[in-house]
């Protein structure tokens, strides 16, 4: 094709835009900048019943999120505009008379409770489900009849009743269909808008969409849409139609398997990159090894080619895995800058807002190693704002030791710390390292009690850094509280 590639994302906004819908712009986004094409935003809107509030701007909101910016479409415009479906529909009312004019449509006049009671026959015989055509040879007197009734028809499309049709798939190779196994669709609905068939196959003429990515469910509604373009007098786009996204058992990705709507994975934290790398990875690869690809590398090395027919599989692990790998390659300013809001939001309300954005650069590096999301940086690092530790006091007995024996160990270690001037990673690690010799005590029961009585934690980021970070005072003042705990429980 020596057309400029011009591709499409058109998304209807009856739903809340989830991993399929993504994936599906992110393919049609990379191979319109692999190629120097154009990536348009398209809004089907025409399914007004289902219209939920507030998705459109989900949608949009997600592919700003990832950096997928559009070339046309809401908000940018375009010399095609509108981008809205529901503000074309003249465009698909020309289309569809023109279609009734030249034989190829005709207006249907059965009513929601025949065509009900049609497929319930139809199921009932195990018959595949489709109309039984009673509109399509109606006499014009027959039409007028019913149009004095009141009736608001619908606009069918008239399928040969022999025959094949078949096309090419960039993915799926050589697709040959009997036209016997496919039904007079639907073209123009009651109420005036158009179905998805019509309106999708106007626009990208109208539009001069050179190639049509979208999801493998579409697959089996080609071959209506090749007998459109061919009854309107255009070309049909090249077609590739994307694998499915599966769960790891293999069953219909759903929520259960993590698939969230985009704006949450926002939400928990996930890093744009991460995502953009992950989702192109469903279903395409550069080779059998390679996990780890910038922005720019995807550009690079995108093409139709290297699409799988296989469905791919969403694994949430892997989703954190990568994220985690994108965490520890940001600088430390920009890891503190986007750990901000979420501790903003996450922390405990008794911790005094705004936070002070010096001592979360001190904070983060410690952690950025230990964190897979976002989201997770509140809980890792709660115990460097909150001024009272929540913790089981049978925690800050070393393994082997006596409540006693504890006790000692703490008193001399606040004694020592105490006496410090400088109170920095390598002078803490200077004098409690020794300290552990000489109290006979192994490192890891000394290094543990500390590491509660400072943090309220068995586990927590390197403890002399730690230590470092939170300052002589306040340590001072926990391993105080500490004792105290001991004491009382001793009693």
């Amino acid at each position: 094709m020596t057309k400029p590639v011009r591709v499409r994302f058109a998304p209807s906004p009856t739903g809340f835009p989830h991993v399929g819908n993504i994936r599906t712009a992110l393919f049609n986004w990379l191979f319109a900048r692999h190629s120097g094409g154009t990536f348009i935003v398209r809004i089907e809107d025409t399914d007004v019943a289902r219209k939920v509030e507030g998705a459109l701007e989900a949608i949009l909101f997600g592919l700003r999120w990832l950096g997928l910016d559009w070339d046309e479409g809401p908000e940018v415009g375009g010399k095609y505009s509108p981008y809205f479906q529901s503000q074309r529909l003249d465009f698909y009312h020309e289309a569809a008379q023109r279609l009734v004019k030249q034989g190829d449509a005709y207006y249907c006049y059965c009513s929601p409770q025949r065509l009900a009671e049609m497929r319930a026959e139809q199921q009932k015989r195990k018959q595949p489900p489709g109309y039984d055509r009673q509109c399509r040879e109606l006499s014009e007197a027959e039409r007028r009849q019913r149009a004095a009734e009141g009736i608001t028809p619908v606009v069918r499309f008239k399928m040969p009743l022999e025959g094949q049709t078949g096309f090419h798939d960039v993915i799926w190779g050589e697709v040959v269909v009997e036209n016997s196994t496919l039904d007079d669709f639907v073209l123009l609905k009651s109420d005036g808008y158009p179905t998805y068939h019509l309106a999708n196959v106007v626009d990208d003429h109208l539009m001069e969409v050179s190639h049509v990515l979208r999801a493998e469910e579409w697959l089996s509604s080609v071959p209506r849409h090749k007998l459109l373009y061919q009854a309107l007098g255009y070309e049909m786009p090249q077609l590739a139609h994307l694998p499915m996204i599966l769960g790891p058992d293999r069953s219909k990705l759903s929520k259960r398997h993590g698939a969230v709507s985009i704006t949450e994975y926002y939400e928990q934290g996930y890093l744009p990159e991460a995502m953009v790398n992950f989702l192109a990875l469903l279903g395409w690869s550069l080779d059998d090894k390679t996990e780890i690809m910038a922005r720019d590398e995807l550009v690079k090395h995108f093409s139709l080619e290297r699409i799988s027919k296989t469905a791919a599989i969403f694994n949430h692990e892997k989703l954190g895995w990568m994220n985690g790998v994108y965490i520890r390659s940001l600088s430390a300013d920009d890891f503190a800058r986007q750990a901000l809001p979420f501790l903003e939001k996450g922390l405990p309300p008794e911790v005094k807002r705004p936070l002070d954005m010096q001592y979360i650069r001190q904070i983060m590096p410690l952690v950025q190693e230990r964190g897979r999301t976002l989201s997770e940086m509140p809980e890792l690092t709660q115990f460097f704002f909150i001024d009272t530790l929540d913790y089981d006091v049978k925690l800050l007995i070393g393994k082997n030791m006596t409540e006693n024996e504890a006790v000692a160990a703490l008193e001399i270690s606040q004694q020592r710390l105490g006496q410090l001037a400088a109170f920095d990673q390598e002078a803490l690690e200077n004098r409690l390292r020794p300290l552990a010799e000489e109290l006979g005590l192994k490192t890891g029961q000394l290094f543990g009690m500390v590491r509660v009585a400072v943090t309220g934690r068995t586990a927590a980021p390197p403890l002399f850094q730690t230590m470092a970070v939170l300052g002589k005072e306040r340590c001072l003042s926990r391993i105080n509280s500490a004792l105290g705990k001991l004491k009382a429980s001793a009693e």
